[in-house]
């Protein structure tokens, strides 16, 4: 129940982003928005692997 809860959290975080951005014409944070949160998604899922230190080092 908690994982459903913090989904629609997010997603609500996500839809206001979006209207936000649409809304203030600024489109130019898109590709930063989105380059932040292929880093974070790559944080996350590589988290357990071997490969996380070698991520951790290059930030």
């Amino acid at each position: 129940m908690a994982t459903d809860s913090r989904a629609k959290d997010y997603l609500g975080t996500v839809g206001e982003l979006i209207h936000l951005i649409s809304e203030r014409k600024s489109y130019w944070l898109a590709p930063v928005i989105f380059a932040l949160l292929l880093v974070a998604a790559l944080g996350f899922f590589l988290e357990g692997s071997v490969l996380a230190p070698a991520i951790y080092s290059i930030f």
